[in-house]
């Protein structure tokens, strides 16, 4: 990688007290990391230093008069390897946006009370407890004392009762079996679960519910002396939790499974506990999948939530489901939009929702009217990815990205004007000094013909200053999930502009395995690893490297997760098409990923099954095709990537495919992170990546 031209005197610098924020005592401003304020970016490319010297948008939240807005950004430092997060409030048009905290723990979970002050989540007393201040700052002071970490919370509309989250602890340790032997590391297991995404398994998220006079009393475990997880890990937070419009009842999301029950199945359920008798009711028992995240309607008739129908198939339709809580009907609301329903919203008068979705490489927000037959209306347009949907008055507020920038905030009409889409404006710039340094490559989305005669949407990104009268090295990449949509995603780890930045042409297919085309596509990957979707990443290359500007002697293939699964297997299937490889995550031993990861619903659905099934011939179609059967054919450098508290998909993987390149004398680098899970997190972790990733590009594909 050629060196950085980015000169920041401090990856992070450190602010000064300012805008009515308050500062505990005993600390000082060096402590605190906050925005970049001294950038020098020498020819306007993106550099890992630029991306990890950008403040990034968090949760946002409306105040009871609509009149003002909270919200968190997080910054990092790279000297320090850690980040911090920070408070901010602008009135609900954008103006007079003011910092309002300046700490070095952190807030977060930022909710308004109904007298216009800020409740959040800090750990500055040494565990994470709930603490209010006034909306500019000041007479800040913690609210709970309680014997654990508070990881989320929410307050009853009256606000006489907090819900939080805390762990619970599930497994036993090994003093706690035999107290003589206090440091001992050993574990004794006698179920699946052990380990779930990067830990191991020894406790599990409660929901709580207290009266709250200056503090928590009466405190109940609505699951108590139940050994499940609510919300669920690894991901799931307070949204998967909810209040009813008269603090009466508390809707909950929860897979009521562990151990081997819990490793195969995705079938979670809305369960609604009445505070009251503290009786427990499943409202979807019928639907098998995933149903998550509920929300009550306003007015207290309707409950909503996000469901798939069927047992693990992690990756079904998310549907949009309601629930008249008199009559018991239920319906799916969203039937007009074939694809998931990411986030949503009830608007304000119970008769319909906002939410977000992709379709065509592009995330937008529309509304449904169930009042009128589930009428469905998009209400934004163009190359963008919307999300988190707050209601702000008659407008909406929301978060948009792109490849092009990052997320800000920005407010929009809530219904179109006749023909035309809601009008969008930008409320936040937290980032705009270093954008402005910055000179973005074009992107373009094309669509070619794939090997079975469908359309598929490709995006091409340009390097900064394209000149087509030159030849470019090109990038193929290869999106995870497996099914996770090559939309409008800015990433700060796997960003387009980076790889443009460095003279790069990227080619990102939505291949065969991607929502937002419809169900048939988006179902066709699943135990079919190395079918139509395989075609498709060939194609959308040939047809881009036919370009005069392509060089097409130096194609490079780049991937993370079913992306790096697609590396290792192009890198034995490829027909010497591509000169690099760079494998992140991926599976390399189709066999070793049955056993090993920890979600079997995951490898029962999309491998087919379990190896040892030789009457399954989809299972046996796909071990079959495994990565590690073709390494015979491996003649192109590869570098593998991989963290080992990765639970998902194990290390071993990419040490296995680094030592089988080695002994094969393909030309391997191999960069292993001890402290990293399927993510890089870590400040100076995510830069040595980006220097290392495109060390290697540049070694192979650059004369």
């Amino acid at each position: 990688m050629k060196k950085t031209n980015l000169f920041i005197m401090s990856a992070v610098l450190t602010l000064a007290a300012c805008n009515g924020g308050t500062q505990p005592a005993g600390e000082t401003n060096e402590d605190i990391i906050g925005r970049t304020t001294e950038l020098n970016i020498s020819n306007k490319r993106m550099t890992p230093e630029a991306l990890w010297a950008m403040g990034r948008i968090g949760g946002m939240a409306v105040s009871p008069d609509g009149t003002k807005v909270a919200y968190t950004v997080s910054y990092y430092s790279v000297p320090q390897n850690k980040s911090n997060t920070e408070v901010f409030v602008m009135n609900a048009d954008g103006s007079d946006n003011q910092q309002i905290t300046h700490t070095p723990k952190g807030e977060s979970n930022v909710v308004w009370t109904k007298d216009g002050k800020l409740r959040f989540l800090s750990s500055e007393s040494g565990s994470s407890q709930i603490w209010e201040m006034n909306a500019d700052g000041s007479g800040r002071k913690q609210l709970t004392n309680y014997d654990g970490d508070i990881e989320g919370f929410a307050f009853s509309p009256d606000e006489s009762k907090v819900l939080f989250v805390s762990q619970i602890k599930t497994v036993a340790s090994t003093a706690d079996k035999y107290p003589d032997l206090p440091k001992a590391t050993g574990r004794i297991i006698t179920d699946l679960m052990y380990k779930h995404w990067d830990e191991w398994v020894t406790t599990a998220p409660h929901p709580f519910v207290a009266d709250f006079n200056n503090g928590l009393e009466n405190i109940t475990d609505i699951l108590e002396g139940e050994p499940y997880e609510s919300p669920m890990k690894p991901f799931g937070g307070m949204e998967q939790l909810a209040w009813s419009p008269d603090g009466k009842q508390i809707a909950y999301t929860c897979r009521k499974k562990t151990g081997l029950e819990y490793a195969i199945s995705t079938n979670s359920d809305i369960f609604i506990y009445d505070i009251a008798t503290k009786q427990t009711k499943n409202i979807c028992e019928e639907i098998k999948g995933y149903d998550t995240n509920p929300q009550y309607s306003p007015d207290g008739q309707y409950i909503a939530w996000q469901s798939m129908e069927r047992d693990g198939y992690e990756s079904d339709q998310n549907r949009l489901f309601i629930m008249n809580l008199q009559t018991g009907e239920k319906r799916f609301v969203s039937k007009a939009f074939e694809s998931n329903v990411d986030e949503f919203i009830w608007d304000n008068n119970s008769k319909g929702f906002y939410f977000t979705g992709v379709w065509h490489g592009q995330t937008h927000i529309y509304n449904i009217d169930i009042a009128n037959g589930d009428k469905l209306t998009k209400l934004t347009e163009g190359d963008y990815d919307f999300g988190t949907l707050a209601l702000c008055g008659d407008k909406l507020l929301t978060k948009r990205h792109s490849m092009m920038m990052g997320d800000e905030i920005y407010q929009l009409d809530k219904v179109r004007s006749g023909e035309a889409f809601a009008e969008v404006k930008q409320m936040t710039f937290e980032n705009q000094a270093i954008y402005d340094q910055l000179e973005m490559g074009k992107v373009e989305g094309r669509w070619v013909k794939t090997t079975d005669n469908k359309e598929m949407l490709v995006w091409v990104i340009y390097p900064p200053q394209f000149d087509p009268n030159k030849k470019y090295p090109t990038l193929l990449f290869c999106e995870g999930g497996p099914q996770s949509p090559v939309s409008q995603f800015w990433s700060y780890r796997w960003n387009f502009q980076m790889m443009a930045a460095n003279d790069y042409i990227i080619v990102a297919p939505n291949r065969r395995g991607l929502p937002g085309f419809g169900n048939e596509w988006n179902e066709a990957i699943s135990g079919d690893y190395m079918g139509q979707c395989m075609k498709d990443y060939l194609t959308a290359i040939d047809e881009v490297a036919k370009e005069p500007y392509v060089d097409a002697d130096r194609l490079g293939c780049v991937g993370a997760s079913f992306g790096g699964f697609s590396v290792y297997w192009l890198a034995g299937n490829h027909d010497k098409r591509f000169k690099a490889f760079i494998a992140h995550d991926g599976i390399f031993n189709i066999d070793m990923q049955y056993l090993e990861t920890e979600e079997k619903w995951f490898v029962n659905w999309d491998l087919g099954g379990p190896y040892w099934d030789k009457q399954n011939k989809v299972a046996q179609k796909t071990y079959a095709s495994s990565p590690h059967l073709f390494v015979d054919k491996w003649d192109t450098p590869i570098l593998c990537i991989h963290g080992e508290r990765d639970y998902r998909i194990l290390a071993n993987q990419a040490m296995s495919a680094f030592d089988a390149a080695i002994m094969r004398g393909v030309p391997a680098e191999l960069l292993i992170y001890p402290d990293e899970n399927h993510w890089v997190l870590k400040p100076q972790n995510g830069i040595l990546w980006q220097r290392t990733f495109f060390e290697w590009l540049d070694k192979w594909l650059k004369k």
